[in-house]
């Protein structure tokens, strides 16, 4: 493999493995292995990439920063439970 070939899959890696800390393992190797293209071991390593490394890191991005809203709504929810007379973030209708 090109050397710069084993550097993209290490980088790749490497987002994988801090994701992994981050989010857990089970949805950052989930959401590693929905980019077309990566082949992904079950502690994150990169096995195998497919295409052009730059579109593989993009993807790869992209999917753990479509989780980001999501966390981020899960992370508030128990402070704005604290105040259920508010209607932040609630459907009025």
């Amino acid at each position: 493999m090109p050397e710069s070939q084993t550097e993209y899959q290490n980088l790749l890696t490497e987002l994988i493995q801090k994701q992994i800390v981050i989010l857990g393992p089970d949805i950052a190797i989930m959401k590693a292995r929905n980019v077309s293209g990566l082949s992904v071991a079950g502690d994150g390593t990169v096995t195998q990439m497919n295409g052009n490394p730059p579109d593989l890191i993009n993807q790869l991005i992209e999917q753990y920063v479509s989780l980001s809203g999501l966390i981020v709504k899960k992370a508030m929810e128990p402070l704005l439970a604290k105040y259920p007379s508010l209607t932040i973030g609630k459907n009025n209708s």
